[in-house]
């Protein structure tokens, strides 16, 4: 027994050394990052964070329900990133990826649209027309409250120039357009955004980033001019005014050539025509011939978005050879 109890007694004071060896040595453990504070600004899309000294931060990364993974690389000892316009009402994940001695680890920042689901603006949509003005629609949400207002704010993809909308359309008090009369600042991307507010519930928003070239509506051709000789009746036009300066092959027109006639119904011919240097389409139509009209629309040459008809012009029967219609943009949508 006394042979057992010395026994006992050494494996003990051997088990307190070794265990007073271990807690000395550098063991492996979890290093500590600091939290980092992520702030996300949606009216800039800009991410910022608390700087740390000997720290190195790999990348930011926006995680967007329709376009994946958006990845941006911030400038060295810069503690921001700023990303191009998305969407964000869907809500988005914010990740800034910091460098560790073992590997890179995330934080993460969740960006949420709060308020009331159902409540924010529904069916937005804008266009252009007549090149200098802009209509913007959208519907109460189909859970917002009765005293729900909404507001449109415009920003440009530079982020220098912000508005709210200078003329609301409304339908029973509550904001559900807007009429710009000045569209001097936007550039080819802009950035919609669509608050609401009510005294009794959050109410979500709803944004969209738009481009012109997608939204605006072309006016009908200018200086549309008809010479017939004894064969033929060559029909001219020039290209409208658009918001921004484009060639002639980023148009195509349809002609609508109809022959007049004494039944109910007229023939009619529908012609698509690329557009091009002369503008032109060579119509055949020997004498005598009866007495035709034609007009002309106009829409992009690769997005079939279609403007409205010009004024019809005669030419034929009576008429001289020589016909020809000057068309002039309105102010009015129509």
């Amino acid at each position: 027994m006394r042979l057992l109890a010395i026994t006992i007694l050494f494996f003990m004071l051997l088990d307190t050394m070794l265990l007073q060896t271990l807690a000395h040595q550098d063991l492996p453990s979890a290093e500590r990052v600091p939290r980092l504070n992520m702030k996300f600004d949606s009216w800039r899309m800009k991410l910022s964070w608390d700087c740390e000294e000997n720290t190195t931060y790999l990348e930011c990364v926006m995680i967007h329900k329709e376009n994946g993974p958006i990845t941006i690389i911030p400038q060295e000892k810069e503690c921001h990133c700023e990303f191009s316009d998305y969407s964000l009402h869907d809500g988005v994940t914010l990740m800034v990826k910091v460098n560790s001695t073992q590997r890179p680890i995330p934080e993460t920042l969740v960006y949420a649209n709060s308020g009331g689901n159902g409540t924010a603006a529904q069916n937005f949509s804008c266009f252009i027309y007549n090149a200098n003005f802009m209509n913007c629609s959208w519907a109460k949400g189909q859970a917002a409250p009765d005293d729900v207002q909404y507001f449109l704010y415009i920003r440009d993809s530079r982020k220098r120039r912000e508005r709210e909308c200078p003329h609301y359309i409304e339908d029973s008090g509550t904001h559900v357009g807007c009429h710009l009369e000045d569209l001097s600042g936007l550039t080819n991307y802009n950035y919609f955004l669509v608050n609401g507010t009510s005294q009794r519930t959050g109410v979500q928003f709803f944004d969209s980033v738009l481009s012109w070239k997608k939204i605006e509506i072309y006016s009908p051709p200018n200086n549309i001019s008809v010479f017939c000789n004894a064969s033929h009746c060559l029909i001219y036009w020039e290209k409208p005014k658009t918001r921004y300066r484009l060639s002639n092959m980023e148009f195509k027109y349809q002609l609508d050539i109809q022959r007049k006639s004494n039944k109910e119904n007229s023939e009619n011919q529908l012609i698509e025509v690329p557009g091009n240097l002369e503008n032109s389409y060579n119509f055949p139509s020997p004498e005598p011939r009866p007495k035709h009209t034609v007009k002309i629309r106009t829409s992009d040459a690769r997005i079939q978005k279609w403007g409205a008809w010009s004024q019809p012009i005669e030419f034929g029967s009576s008429h001289h050879r020589l016909y020809s219609h000057r068309s002039r943009a309105s102010k009015t949508s129509g």
